[in-house]
């Protein structure tokens, strides 16, 4: 790769199975990789799924660089249960386990994802728990050396979540900071501030000392660079401007063959 670039593993190579995606990865010439939550719905996994999949990323011989915390049913559509005030405890049970694969992997970044609005619930306690829960999440990845990742997702695709554009995360790190956790920063994805009308190059110079990973897909259509209306030689530019220094993490969604998704990193 000519660049700084990492795949995620659950949105590519998604025609192996999970546990085959860090070699195929490795394969395609991938050195990191990324994933989100590996057991779908499940806080803690079953039987020795956790060192399975730890397993998996040191024997394709690459870094899991990424990933992100328990985000409850995302293919039913949750996307996140930090500010669920009935979930704290399932919460935490998941950030146990990722911190075990943290301290065996070498993980420094992890995403976690909001949660959405609940009817009935009041969104200001929803904002306290997610504060809370942050700041606890926070402090547990940062006795690793690590820094949590808030970001802003697509307006509808992702239900009710709250959180839309750069200034959303940073108002949130604000609240975070404030309750005494500084390892927070900002999840910079192309894809979802494009869709909800951020000006990529004016939220990356506004917010570059808060950007602390950086994901890529075109928009629209989530593809891979060149299939949508992004200018990624620009956002590449403002980002070296910035000096973001991080790895560059490949979120999009294949055409084909996950493999022959990748020339145009080379061009």
């Amino acid at each position: 790769m000519t660049r700084r670039f990492a795949v995620n593993c659950s949105i590519l190579f998604t025609e192996f199975p999970p546990l085959e995606r860090p070699a195929a990865a490795r394969a395609a010439g991938f050195g990191e990789v990324e994933f989100w939550w590996p057991w779908n719905g499940e806080p803690v996994p079953s039987g020795s799924g956790v060192d399975a999949f730890c397993r998996a990323v040191e024997d394709a011989g690459v870094r899991l660089i990424a990933l992100n915390l328990y985000a409850g049913d995302m293919a039913a559509g949750e996307r996140g249960v930090l500010s669920d005030p009935s979930r704290i405890e399932e919460f935490r049970r998941g950030l146990d386990v990722l911190v075990r694969i943290a301290e065996r992997l070498g993980t420094r970044s992890f995403n976690a994802l909001y949660g959405q609005r609940l009817d009935g619930a009041d969104p200001a306690e929803q904002d306290r728990v997610a504060t809370a829960n942050l700041v606890h999440a926070a402090g547990r990845v940062g006795e690793l050396g690590g820094t949590l990742l808030v970001e802003p997702l697509a307006r509808g695709l992702n239900g009710a979540y709250p959180l839309e554009t750069a200034a959303d995360a940073a108002e949130v790190l604000g609240r975070v900071r404030a309750a005494g956790a500084e390892n927070v920063r900002f999840l910079f994805d192309t894809f979802h501030l494009a869709t909800n009308g951020d000006d990529l190059e004016k939220a990356a110079r506004e917010h570059a000392a808060d950007i602390g990973h950086v994901q890529i897909a075109d928009a629209p259509g989530r593809g891979r660079p060149g299939t949508g209306a992004i200018d990624f030689d620009r956002v590449f530019a403002v980002l070296d401007e910035i000096g973001y220094g991080g790895r560059i993490s490949l979120e999009y969604v294949p055409q084909g063959p996950s493999a022959e998704e990748f020339g145009w990193t080379t061009s």
